[in-house]
Order: structure tokens, then sequence, then C-alpha cells
């Protein structure tokens, strides 16, 4: 499902290569103890999804079915420990724009904690102060591409805002073939009336917050000395960008 036109827009991030997120979407299930595992962000019944898009807003990667409760990190976990999931891993030298419920990691760059972050923080009269809130903004730019797309899957199947009582099953389904019916309009219909409307970088769309930071994303299957390395070498990488705009726009560290 890999997009054939996929850069990132800011020079800065040019390694960049697609953003995931975990939006909810709204599931029907009987009342009873087998709606609790089900009651998401908003107490009504939701299933989190797994999505993955690139910057020519198509998604790359979708998964479905998990219980609106299940905890961000632990669907990431499962998706990229397990090969049945065929998660598309960055490939060499990219990473994926995450957020602040993910670890630093290598393939994976994470915005600076206890920032601003969110574009509606920084209102123009509210520009970024220091080389961190910069390299926040920017990053929060990116992600804002997953939204805007996660948008235009919403307005045009009103059905995933509220779904009706189809099996579990056929929820699912539901919802990845929205999503494949939504790549199939972005590569062969241009001038699609939704994506013109969502398709400005400077768009705020409502988002549903960063993913829970109590349980964060680590390494599946290596040590503890070899996961530290590797977030070590992307807080490096991480820090470089920073240093960089530090230099470029002169603002503080």
């Amino acid at each position: 499902m890999a997009s054939s036109s996929n850069q990132s827009p800011l020079p800065s991030f040019e390694d960049a290569n697609e953003v995931p997120a975990n939006p909810h979407i709204s599931a029907s299930v009987p009342s009873g103890a087998a709606q609790i595992p089900y009651q998401g962000r908003k107490t009504l019944p939701t299933q989190n999804v797994m999505y993955v898009c690139d910057f020519d807003m198509c998604f790359t990667y979708v998964l479905a079915g998990w219980e609106g409760t299940a905890n961000d990190a632990r669907i990431f976990m499962e998706a990229v420990s397990d090969p049945q999931s065929k998660f598309p891993h960055p490939p060499t030298g990219k990473y994926y724009v995450v957020d602040s419920g993910y670890s630093n990691m290598l393939g994976y760059l994470a915005p600076y904690r206890g920032q601003r972050y969110h574009l509606n923080d920084y209102p123009e009269t509210r520009l970024p102060l220091s080389a961190r809130e910069k390299f926040n903004h920017s990053h929060s730019s990116l992600r804002n591409i997953i939204e805007r797309c996660f948008g235009v899957l919403k307005a045009r199947f009103p059905i995933l805002k509220m779904m009706p009582s189809y099996s579990l099953r056929k929820q699912r389904n539901i919802v990845i073939t929205s999503c494949a019916i939504h790549n199939f309009i972005r590569r062969h219909a241009m001038e699609d009336d939704l994506f013109l409307e969502y398709g400005i970088d400077d768009m705020i769309v409502p988002g549903e917050g960063p993913s829970d930071p109590s349980e964060t994303t680590s390494y599946a299957n290596l040590s503890a000395s070899e996961s530290q390395k590797r977030r070590h070498e992307m807080d490096s990488y991480r820090d470089g960008i920073r240093t960089g705009m530090s230099l470029h726009y002169r603002l503080p560290m």
C-alpha cells in the first residue's frame, strides 16, 4: 500500500518516512460485561485502530479490531513483534514520526516531553521560544498529516462514527475496507473535494491527544543494554536536529 510520492515536506526531517497513530473508531458491542473492554476514552464503545499513513495522505498499514481500552503501546508492540501482522518497519536510515506515548528509539522519532507541542499551542503571538519548542512545533506539523488523513476518512465514511450492530469481525473489516477505498480515491481522483479540503498543510484537525505515556514502547526481543543503545542513538539524532534549528533560527537550546 506504499505511495509513489512520500517525501517529508520539512527539510530538517528529510528522513521522516511515515506517521503512525491510534485513533478510535465507533464499535457496536452488546451491553453488559462484554462491553467493558471496548469502553474507550469517551466511555462509548470503541475499537482502537492502529494506522500508519504516508505524506501523500495514503494509509500504508491498518491494524483494526482491538478493544477501546487497549493501550496504544501494547498494540504497537504486538504489531512489531508478530510476523503475521506484517508491520511495515521503517527502511534503514528512515524513521516514523511518533507521538510522546512512544519511546524515542531507533526508527521512531518522538517529540521532547515537557515542552509545548500541538499546533494550537503556537498561535501567532506565541512562536517557539527555544530550539526544543521549534523541534516540537515542526514535529507536530508533520504528525498533523495523520489527523487530516483520518479527518478525510471519517468525513467520507460516517459509518465509522456510529457503527451498526454488526459482528465485531465485520466491524473490523469495514474499517480496513474504508481505508482501502480511501487510498484508491487518493491515487485516482486527485481533484476529490475532501482531499482538497483537508490537504492544507497548516489545517488543524482536532485529534485525540497523544498515546498514554504510562506504558511506553520498547524494543521487543532485545537486551536492556541493546535497547538503551538504540534509544541513545535516536536521542543523539534528535538533538542534532535541535542543534541545527538553534543555529538556523537563532534560538536557545
